[in-house]
């Protein structure tokens, strides 16, 4: 298998904290690989690294062979990088469809003039644009009921769904996603699972999530990451994950091998 993101070697530093010590890895093209750790391992400043929000002390980052390590988020988001949030970052104010059509602005090609008048180019652009939400990512995630619903007005589960959805908007090849089904009750957590699912089995979109819930990490995961206070100490399948002693040690404050379906 190919890396279509490799890490190597990132550190970084808030102060006298090193939030990250030369952590490595590499997601293979067409895997969901989770990263999991207790809280302040470093899961969240790892991403806002591979996603361009912190600038790293040290290690370079590749996505699909190139070095991205100082691109702008707008240059890794055309490269084929989108991202999700733990805290839902949409637009409370703006129906579900002008969110997700925010995710395609990347790739839009009208000028200045011609967006601001909507004409020519800018309206056939925008038309194929909708077209496209409608067809290839509302109707794959469920959500043609609410396409004209403010996001202020939906439930948590439904929002998180529309910030997946203005995510592949972007026509992604690799979407990070910082925790999928935080406070979601069990039927949104199983939905918000099976769409992860299909987006690597029907769409080839390679996955890199952080999640707290171990049942999903366990269930979905092809590989799995293991973080504690900036620090790399496991990774390998999620079998793997589950019976190593510095992972349940990491967790648990103990040592106690062959630990399963515990984390």
């Amino acid at each position: 298998m190919v890396a279509l993101l490799k890490v190597d070697e990132l550190s970084l530093t808030f102060g006298g904290i090193h939030a990250l010590d030369k952590i490595s890895l590499a997601v293979e093209t067409g895997t969901i690989t989770a990263i999991i750790g207790p809280n302040g391992a470093g899961k969240t400043s790892l991403f806002n690294i591979i996603s361009g929000f912190y600038k790293p002390k040290h290690g370079r980052i590749f996505l699909d062979e190139k070095d991205i390590t100082k691109s702008s988020p707008p240059k890794r988001a055309s490269l084929g990088l989108a991202r999700t949030f733990q805290n839902i970052a949409l637009f409370r104010g703006m129906t579900v469809l002008d969110n997700i059509k925010l995710g395609n602005h990347i790739h839009l090609k009208s000028g200045l003039i011609a967006s601001g008048l909507y004409w020519g180019q800018a309206q056939r652009e925008e038309t194929a644009l909708r077209e496209e939400i409608e067809r290839d990512i509302i109707d794959f995630l469920e959500i043609d009921h609410i396409r004209n619903v403010p996001v202020a007005a939906l439930p948590y589960g439904l929002q998180k769904r529309v910030e997946l959805a203005r995510a592949l908007a972007m026509r992604p090849k690799l979407i990070l996603l910082d925790e999928p089904v935080a406070g979601m009750n069990r039927e949104e957590t199983e939905d918000m699972a099976r769409f992860i699912l299909d987006l690597r089995e029907e769409r080839g979109i390679t996955i890199l999530l952080v999640e707290h819930d171990m049942d999903v990490v366990m269930d979905i995961s092809d590989y799995v990451e293991v973080l504690n206070f900036g620090k790399k100490i496991c990774s390998g399948t999620p079998n793997e994950v589950r019976k190593s002693e510095a992972v349940v040690e990491a967790y648990l404050g103990q040592k106690k091998p062959n630990l399963v379906g515990t984390i």
